[in-house]
């Protein structure tokens, strides 16, 4: 056996405390989202719809816009953006999507646009304080949902007039017909399949685009969903993200039977991933913290609740995979943001994870309460409805393990 003699030297170090600009964000949030969101949760939740003044009181104090999401980004440790989800849905889920909702329309930009496209279209999504407006994401299709190859969608370009013609239907959109600016997935050439995609810019008054009545949902009642219809929706060229050029380029790749990479709407959901186990866990530890205090003060037999083994060591294993499914997040949040590939799945690891820990951890906590859980008197059932989504949407839980298993297999598993 031989011993290591190296020198261990400071860049060797290791740590997991949060740096101060990341503790006062966080802190900052959360009261936001306990002065603000929480006291107004119930209300939004039962009147089903989009939470216009907090979005613009967000707004007014720099927690909802392009600079803050500026500002967030620029963490390169990738921390802050799930920090401040993890706080928003703490306070309310439906809240917190019609909050961080318009992300994905910018994580798309963002994913194929330009530099230029980025400077442009980004803080439309947002408005501004005086007007916010909210960014939509238009991939999931009735018969294309997990099966992204299947998308129906069609983009033709219109050589004469330097404009793409847009028809098709999605599905589930968030925001989608209310928001100001919407990010279109479409076929540019059907014998590609996945590979034949673009992702669009339509413009705010873009004629053609309409959406449905906002869907009625289990959860996440305060945030806008709906179908968005295309017919013969025309956007100027430049609106095609990425360019034209660079369009073609990947087309050419495509078709010669070079490796390609990832369609648009793939790209969107890898940065998405783990911002979005962040709100997952949001709600877990809501309900967690909801049902601890109750079973600290909830008398049965004469002693509390949580004196009974069954509730303590329940809440234990709430804490417990709330927690590593945090650290999940967080490596999958850091990795993206240091571009580092996801080479056995962390992105969808993290995801899945949440998603799962949430449906776990909320369905536990109503249990805690008992009867009580069960009426809208207690937040856990509306935190129980809103932790299902979770796991089907932005990929389902199966789809995240096909992820994974590709990954740590190397093989196309199906």
């Amino acid at each position: 056996m031989t011993l290591w003699h190296g020198k261990v030297s400071a860049r060797m170090e290791f740590w997991l405390d949060l740096n101060e600009e990341q503790t006062d964000l966080r802190d900052w949030v959360h009261g936001f989202a306990e002065g603000v969101i929480r006291p107004a949760a119930a209300e939004w939740d039962e009147r089903e719809e989009t939470p216009w003044p907090i979005i613009q009181e967000a707004a007014k104090i720099g927690l909802y816009g392009f600079e803050f999401l500026v500002n967030t980004w620029s963490d390169t440790t990738g921390l802050s953006l799930p920090l401040v989800n993890e706080e928003l849905f703490w306070g309310d889920g439906g809240v917190g999507m019609a909050l961080s909702g318009t992300s994905l329309a910018v994580a798309a930009i963002y994913g194929s646009g330009t530099p230029d496209q980025l400077v442009e279209w980004v803080p439309q999504c947002f408005g501004d304080a005086a007007e916010p407006k909210v960014g939509a994401f238009c991939s999931t299709e009735p018969e294309a949902g997990s099966d992204v190859g299947a998308m129906r969608t069609r983009a033709v370009y219109d050589e004469a007039t330097d404009e793409w013609i847009l028809n098709g239907q999605k599905a589930y959109a968030t925001n989608g017909g209310i928001a100001a600016v919407h990010v279109v997935t479409a076929v540019v050439d059907p014998a590609l399949g996945s590979r034949g995609q673009a992702a669009f810019i339509v413009p705010p008054g873009t004629p053609g685009l309409t959406g449905t009545r906002k869907l009625k949902k289990l959860g996440l009642r305060a945030s806008h969903t709906a179908d968005v219809f295309l017919d013969d929706v025309r956007v100027p060229g430049s609106c095609l993200l990425g360019g034209k050029e660079s369009l073609d380029e990947r087309l050419a790749r495509a078709r010669s039977g070079q490796r390609a990479s990832r369609q648009a709407a793939m790209r969107t959901f890898e940065l998405s991933r783990p911002a979005v186990g962040a709100q997952a866990i949001g709600i877990a530890r809501g309900a967690y913290e909801y049902a601890l205090e109750y079973a600290k003060n909830r008398v049965q037999f004469g002693r509390p609740i949580i004196e009974n083994q069954a509730i303590a060591f329940a809440l234990a294993d709430m804490k417990m995979e709330i927690d590593a499914a945090r650290l999940l997040v967080w490596r999958a949040a850091w990795m993206g943001r240091n571009d580092r590939t996801f080479a056995a799945g962390e992105g969808s690891m993290s995801k899945l994870k949440a998603g799962e820990v949430a449906v776990a951890v909320t369905e536990k906590a109503v249990q805690i309460l008992g009867g009580a859980g069960y009426l809208r008197e207690h937040p856990v059932e509306r935190m129980y409805r809103d932790a299902k989504i979770y796991t089907i949407f932005e990929g389902t839980s199966e789809i995240q393990r096909l992820v994974i298993a590709r990954a740590i297999s190397g093989m196309q598993i199906r």
